[in-house]
């Protein structure tokens, strides 16, 4: 990439971007910047904080639940690193009748204009690999079985991977919103679980209480980064800033992720016998759940 293009004018094509100039631009744009260091910290000083609050849990259960919620954390670490190296982050140039079709970006490290919009794409693969432990931790703790469990698991990656397909499709507007349809359709089905299926397996197990909580918890922020990629610059666009999406994105990722974690680790850690299920339930106890 040459900085003659940009004093002549041009601007340069999407694939002249390179991982430096992404890098670069993290650095260097206030907001996008400050709403990836910001989860990498918190995402560092949960995990910190969920070892030293577990330190004495020894049943098994408790412990696997612990450990699925602190994962999430780790795995936040990981991929938002990521985005802050810029490995997963890149300029895409959006297909014709996309709000965002002609749309230039200006790389905050060297100042030069390249023709797309910024998308944040590695969210996607964090989500992939975070969430299904939400998901696993709010099974264990509704004592659910594990066929709805690994139901509930398989169709969130799902909803990630045609989440991430939907981002990156730049080959026609349309199908990028297929893929959107599809995404929304997995996620349904696991909504219908957390809605429908675990109460009941919570009621039964004596975790209603807290279940509940992170249910709702969980529920109302999915939905809500369902609406917020579609108001996105990667949707229609009524917000076409890279930086305030990504923000938006970060709050729902502070609460959906760290404080459902707290959440859940601080109820197992005070509830280790209602969790552990004594001698009727739990994989600890000496009879497993029947199916439903």
């Amino acid at each position: 990439m040459s900085a003659t293009s940009a004093l002549d004018g041009v601007a340069l094509a999407a694939t002249d971007v390179t991982q430096t100039d992404m890098f670069q631009h993290v650095l260097n744009e206030t907001l996008i910047g400050s709403s990836i260091w910001v989860n990498i910290g918190v995402a560092g000083i949960t995990l910190l904080l969920f070892a030293f609050m577990a330190k004495d849990v020894e049943d098994p259960r408790s412990q696997l639940i612990i450990i699925s919620a602190m994962f999430v954390s780790a795995v936040s670490i990981v991929s938002y690193t990521g985005l802050a190296s810029g490995i997963t982050i890149s300029v895409l140039e959006m297909p014709d009748g996309h709000a965002m079709e002609g749309a230039t970006t200006t790389l905050a490290g060297s100042g030069e204009t390249v023709d797309g919009t910024i998308s944040l794409w590695g969210r996607y693969l964090t989500w992939a690999f975070s969430t299904p432990f939400i998901l696993l931790a709010l099974g264990l703790l509704a004592g659910s079985n594990m066929t709805k469990i690994f139901t509930a698991v398989i169709f969130d990656v799902g909803i990630m991977i045609t989440g991430l397909a939907a981002a990156l499709t730049t080959s026609s507007h349309a199908l990028r919103w297929f893929w959107y349809a599809i995404s929304c359709s997995f996620l349904a089905v696991v909504f219908y679980i957390l809605i429908v299926e675990w109460p009941e397996d919570a009621k039964a197990a004596g975790t209603q209480d807290i279940f509940n909580l992170c249910r709702n918890l969980t529920v109302v922020l999915w939905l809500g980064y369902t609406i917020w990629w579609a108001l996105g610059n990667e949707g229609i666009a009524l917000i076409e800033s890279a930086g305030l999406t990504s923000w938006g994105y970060s709050v729902f990722d502070l609460i959906a992720k760290y404080v459902f974690s707290f959440l859940v680790i601080r109820y197992t850690i005070n509830n280790v016998s209602t969790v552990s299920g004594g001698t009727e339930y739990g994989s600890t106890a000496d009879v497993a759940p029947a199916d439903d």
